[in-house]
C-alpha cells in the first residue's frame, strides 16, 4: 500500500458547483509528502479500513472530534495590508477623503522597516486566525516593506501573493508618499518580481510577486504601460482597483474617454492573471472583456457598503462567465474574516434584488436575479477565489492543496445551536457559514503543515 504523510478523517464540506455544497461525512484525506491531495476515500470505498487500519493509532493520522468539521481554508482576494493598523477607524467619509486624510499618511510611515515589521507580522497572523490560507495583498511603493510582507507570509506558511504598489502621478499623489518617479517605480517593480521569485524557491506553499498599480488614478501612462509589459515578461499576477466608485469610475471616463476595465486592457494589465477590486460600475461591455480575458473580479461586499456608493451585482456577472472570489479590503472593509464577507455578501445582493427604496412599487424597487445563497458566497470564499488564481486550492479534492480550517461547533464560549447528532448536515454547514466566530476555528493548515492553533 502506498505510504501517505498524514492522514485526515472527519466530515467535510466543499464547493461541488457554484450552488451546491458537496458534503463528504466521515472521510480520510490522504496527503503526500508535497502538502497535496492524493487520495479521498469515502467509508464504503474499499481501501477505507485497511487505510484505517494501518494508518489508526500513528502520528501522522488525525481524527476530528465530535462537532468538528472541515472547510476549505479561505482565499482573500483584497486585503491592504497595511491598512490593518487603521482597521475599523474613519469608514464615515468620502472614498477620496479617506484615501488623503487617513490612508496614505498611514502607508508612508512603512518607510520604517520595524514599523512595517510589526504590522506585517500581526495582519499575517491576523487572516491565519480566521481561516484564511491564501492572501492577495497590496503592500506600499516601498520595495524593501513589501518584499519584508512577503518573507513574513512565506515564514508563517501561508501562501501569499504580494504586490509593491504603485503610484507615480505627481498630479495625483502627496508629495510625502508616492513613487519617485516612472522609471523608479519600475525599476522598484522589477527588482521586488525578482526577489519574490528567488524566495518562491524556498517556500513549500508558494509566495508569488504581484504587479501592482494602485489604480488608473494613481499612475501616469508610462507607468501604466511600463507594468503591462513587466507583467508579460515574468508571467506574473496582476490586481488594481476597478471602477470602484463614483469618482474613481468618472475620473477614468474623463481621462480616458472609456470604462476602467478598457483602459486597463489597452495598457496590458487584463489577463487570467488578473484580479481587479470593487468593479461595482462595469457595463455589459467590461464584463465580456473581463470573461474573454480571464479576469477575475474581487468582491468586498462590506467594503462596498461604505466606499461603493452601489452594490454590484455579482450574481449578473457571474452569469456572464466572470470569475468571482472575495475580499475582506482591509481597511476600506472592517473585518478580517471572510466569514463576515460571506454573509454580507449574501444580505448586500439580497437588498439588491428587493430594493430600498420604499416610495417605489415592490416591483420596481429591486434588480430581479440578484441574490445570492451562502452556497454561492461559500464558492466565492474557496473554490472561486481559487480559479480566480489559477491555483489548486479551495476544494477539498484530488490533486487540490491541504489548505484547511478545522471547525470547532461545541466550544462553552461558542457554541453553535447545533442539539442532535443526527442533525441535517446541510443546516449544520449553514450554521457554521452564519454564526462561526474566530474561536471556533481550532487550526488551520496550509500545504499540509499546520499554521495556526488555538489552545
Amino acid at each position: 500500500m502506498k505510504k501517505y504523510t498524514r492522514i485526515f478523517q472527519g466530515t467535510a464540506f466543499s464547493s461541488k458547483s457554484p450552488k451546491e455544497v458537496q458534503i463528504l461525512k466521515e472521510y480520510l484525506f490522504c496527503i503526500n509528502n508535497n502538502g497535496m491531495i492524493e487520495k479521498v476515500v469515502a467509508p464504503e470505498d474499499a481501501d477505507y479500513q485497511i487505510l484505517l487500519d494501518t494508518y489508526q493509532g500513528e502520528e501522522n493520522f488525525f481524527c476530528l472530534a465530535e462537532g468538528q468539521y472541515f472547510l476549505p481554508g479561505f482565499v482573500d482576494l483584497h486585503v491592504h495590508a497595511p491598512q490593518w493598523a487603521q482597521a475599523g477607524t474613519a469608514l464615515d467619509i468620502p472614498l477620496y477623503d479617506w484615501l488623503n486624510t487617513y490612508t496614505f499618511p498611514l502607508e508612508s510611515k512603512f518607510s520604517d522597516l520595524d514599523f512595517a515589521k510589526n504590522v506585517y507580522q500581526d495582519v499575517v497572523s491576523a487572516l491565519l486566525a480566521n481561516g484564511t490560507t491564501t492572501a492577495l495583498y497590496f503592500a506600499t511603493v516601498h520595495k524593501e516593506a513589501s518584499l519584508l510582507l512577503a518573507e513574513i507570509c512565506a515564514e508563517k506558511g501561508q501562501r501569499g501573493l504580494v504586490g509593491k504598489v504603485v503610484m507615480d502621478d505627481p498630479e495625483q499623489n502627496p508629495e510625502y508618499y508616492r513613487d519617485a518617479n516612472t522609471q523608479t517605480a519600475l525599476a522598484d517593480t522589477e527588482e521586488f518580481i525578482l526577489a519574490v521569485k528567488e524566495l518562491a524557491k524556498s517556500t513549500k506553499q508558494g509566495v508569488y510577486p504581484v504587479v501592482t498599480p494602485r489604480f488608473i488614478p494613481s499612475c501616469t501612462d508610462d507607468a501604466l504601460k511600463g507594468l503591462g509589459e513587466l507583467a508579460a515578461k515574468y508571467d506574473t499576477y496582476v490586481q488594481s482597483h476597478c471602477s470602484e466608485s463614483d469618482w474613481e469610475h468618472d475620473y477614468v471616463q474623463d481621462r480616458f474617454n472609456k470604462n476602467d476595465a478598457f483602459a486597463l486592457h489597452d495598457f496590458g494589465l487584463l489577463s487570467e492573471k488578473s484580479v481587479m477590486a470593487h468593479c461595482n460600475f462595469l457595463d455589459h461591455d467590461d464584463a465580456v472583456l473581463f470573461a474573454e480575458t480571464g479576469t477575475a473580479v474581487s468582491h468586498c461586499p462590506i467594503s462596498n457598503a461604505y466606499f461603493a456608493n452601489s452594490v454590484i451585482p455579482i450574481a449578473h456577472l457571474h452569469s456572464k462567465g466572470v470569475e468571482i472570489g472575495l475580499g475582506t479590503d482591509i481597511s476600506g472593509g472592517f473585518s478580517p474574516s471572510l466569514f463576515d464577507n460571506a454573509r454580507q455578501a449574501v444580505m448586500s445582493s439580497r437588498m439588491l434584488e428587493d430594493g430600498v427604496d420604499t416610495a417605489l412599487p415592490a416591483k420596481e424597487r429591486g434588480v430581479p436575479n440578484s441574490r445570492l445563497t451562502i452556497n454561492e458566497a461559500f464558492y466565492f470564499a474557496t473554490a472561486g477565489g481559487g480559479e480566480s488564481l489559477s491555483l489548486p486550492i479551495g476544494r477539498l479534492s484530488e490533486n487540490y492543496a491541504w489548505d484547511v480550517q478545522i471547525i470547532d461547533t461545541t466550544l462553552v464560549s461558542a457554541k453553535l445551536p447545533i442539539f442532535h447528532e443526527s442533525e441535517n448536515l446541510n443546516d449544520v454547514f449553514q450554521k457554521i457559514m452564519y454564526l462561526v466566530r474566530p474561536e471556533n476555528i481550532r487550526e488551520v493548515w496550509i500545504q499540509g503543515e499546520k499554521v495556526h492553533s488555538r489552545i
